[in-house]
């Protein structure tokens, strides 16, 4: 349903600068065309567009040194808040700021955003007064490593992947790591060599239980999300297998495909959801995992 594309011709142009101007600059009665700036000639430019490539999100990366970038400009939709559009163009951006050799990035921040970008692995550098000063920006930073390549909440999935290490020792036998999360997207990837059958493929309960595993993920920081307590279970799973698994093996789980509800936990009940998760060969759909969970209330 949503996209992110680099805008290119006048009309995808036309859409990113206006929605950067009306979320960025209307509110302060400033006039079309002070949105722009001389950086953005050079710069690395990202827009979510929705099924009639109407602009949701837009973000932009420059470069202030050969190390580090900065993003400027990130602007949602009033009417697409809160969906995790703005999360996609900082995934985006970074992106864009490793393949060209940045060590890391910088993003100025007022307020009202500062918790958003801290979700995202920016630590504040330079304070600001913006309570005197609504103008004055936080500057927050992130130094590139392997740890907060996922983009959204990287400590909690290091504390999830060390959980499943010491808990669930089939995780670190398959060599299942967690690749990316969004906040709404889930990815896990394992090791074929460590999952292959006697045909040379991926061992089918070895596929199974990457889906399992990866949807038991997803369930477990969206509870983190909500500020719940819980034990996810498996109640019952079923898997259909397309194709053989020859490449690397990927799970992705996607928190639009989670139908039920987390609120009866709130009541000291137990909360019944279903999802599923894809399985890909690289880039190719090869199997898809359904499993109903039981997420198991607190007891006092």
């Amino acid at each position: 349903m949503y996209r992110v594309i680099t805008p290119q011709n006048e009309t995808e142009l036309e859409r990113y600068f206006y929605l950067r101007w009306r979320v960025l600059r209307e509110p302060f009665q400033r006039p079309l065309g002070s949105e722009q700036d001389e950086y953005d000639q050079v710069g690395h430019h990202r827009m979510v567009v929705n099924e009639a490539d109407e602009a949701v999100a837009v973000g932009r990366l420059h470069f202030n040194s050969p190390e580090e970038a900065q993003i400027r400009f990130m602007a949602v939709a009033p009417e697409y808040r809160g969906e995790g559009h703005g999360v996609a163009i900082i995934y985006a951006l970074e992106i864009a700021a490793r393949q060209e050799g940045a060590t890391h990035v910088v993003i100025n921040s007022r307020d009202n955003t500062i918790g958003f970008y801290r979700k995202c692995g920016y630590d504040i550098v330079e304070e600001a007064d913006t309570v005197n000063n609504p103008m004055a920006e936080h500057q927050l930073r992130k130094s590139f490593n392997d740890y907060n390549r996922i983009i959204y909440r990287p400590d909690w999935c290091a504390e999830l992947q060390k959980t499943w290490q010491d808990d669930i020792p089939i995780s670190d036998a398959m060599g299942i790591k967690i690749h990316q999360y969004t906040g709404r997207v889930f990815e896990t990837r394992a090791q074929l060599s460590r999952n292959v059958n006697v045909h040379g493929t991926m061992f089918a309960g070895s596929i199974y239980s990457l889906g399992t595993l990866t949807c038991w993920g997803l369930l477990h920081l969206q509870l983190l999300e909500r500020e719940l307590e819980g034990a996810v279970v498996l109640g019952d799973g079923n898997i259909h297998y397309h194709k053989p698994v020859t490449q690397e093996p990927r799970a992705v789980a996607r928190l639009s495909d989670v139908t039920g509800d987390f609120s009866a936990l709130k009541e000291g009940k137990n909360a019944r959801l279903m999802m599923k998760a894809q399985i890909l060969d690289e880039e190719r759909p090869v199997a898809e995992f359904t499993g109903r969970f039981v997420v198991l209330a607190k007891r006092d």
